[in-house]
């Protein structure tokens, strides 16, 4: 069983991803290589001047590479149950168990749904500040849970909120993801 499944690989699950990795978690993501970035240039992106989406995908793939994240390229996710303290993801090329699930589907939302999230009025995921929807240790992210707000940026940013708390949690403590140059790698 890994720590945790994140369903999308776009600028949120790759944030998630990363962060959980970095941090000693056992991370997979699943992807379809969907993502809204391939019709996307960023100017407004931190870091970057000037980037294309694709670009900026293959740079972020290949940075939760480097810490070890397990991805699973061209996978979609069928069905997702929650059973007990675990998610079982059922995939095209088999079953996960997970610990932890973060999606991150951009504005298609049926995962969601099917899992029994509650969802807003505006017919978004309904989420904490932490990005934690009503099912415990299942976080939405991104489009998922914005109706206007679909910056490559934010969604990233949602990504991380949710990393954090994962880690908050199985740290038993407030954690924060800061490195320091004594510390870096």
């Amino acid at each position: 069983m890994t720590d945790v499944a994140v369903v999308g690989g776009g600028p949120a699950g790759l944030s998630a991803a990363l962060f959980a990795a970095k941090n000693g978690l056992d991370t997979m993501v699943f992807d379809t290589d969907n993502t809204w970035m391939h019709k996307a240039h960023l100017f407004n992106y931190l870091g970057f001047e000037s980037i294309d989406g694709s670009e900026f995908m293959e740079k972020a793939r290949e940075q939760a590479d480097d810490y070890g994240v397990d991805r699973h390229m061209g996978t979609s996710v069928t069905d997702i149950e929650r059973d007990k303290d675990q998610f079982r993801i059922s995939t095209d090329d088999g079953d996960h168990e997970a610990t932890y699930l973060v999606l991150a589907t951009g504005a298609d939302r049926d995962l969601a749904e099917h899992l029994g999230c509650d969802f807003d009025d505006n017919d978004t995921v309904s989420v904490d500040l932490s990005m934690e929807t009503s099912i415990e240790n299942a976080y939405a992210t991104g489009a998922m849970v914005r109706d206007q707000e679909w910056q490559a940026v934010i969604s990233a940013g949602d990504g991380g909120a949710a990393a954090l708390d994962i880690l908050s949690k199985e740290k038993g403590e407030h954690f924060h993801d800061f490195n320091t140059p004594e510390d870096a790698d």
